[in-house]
């Protein structure tokens, strides 16, 4: 898989393209995590898992194995 959630920088941001079929749980999907919806990574913890990110004006704390499977396309500073 290309760029995903996990090799953002802490505010950058990016559109989610794709994920496997069954890799979010239920709860995320309910939260916006869904293609063509933008997401911010807001922090990463000291040990690097759980990564927090804004979807849709909600915060949410993701393990780093979902968010490798959450690819995304970068948002650069010209758009």
């Amino acid at each position: 898989m290309g760029f995903t959630v996990a090799h953002l920088g802490r505010g950058e941001k990016g559109i989610i393209k794709a994920f496997p079929e069954d890799a979010l749980p239920i709860k995320l999907l309910e939260l916006g995590c869904l293609p063509g919806n933008e997401v911010e990574l807001i922090q990463v913890a000291p040990l690097k898992d759980p990564i927090y990110i804004n979807v849709n004006g909600s915060h949410i704390a993701i393990r780093r194995s979902v968010a490798l499977q959450i690819e995304l396309e970068p948002i650069t500073g010209d758009e």
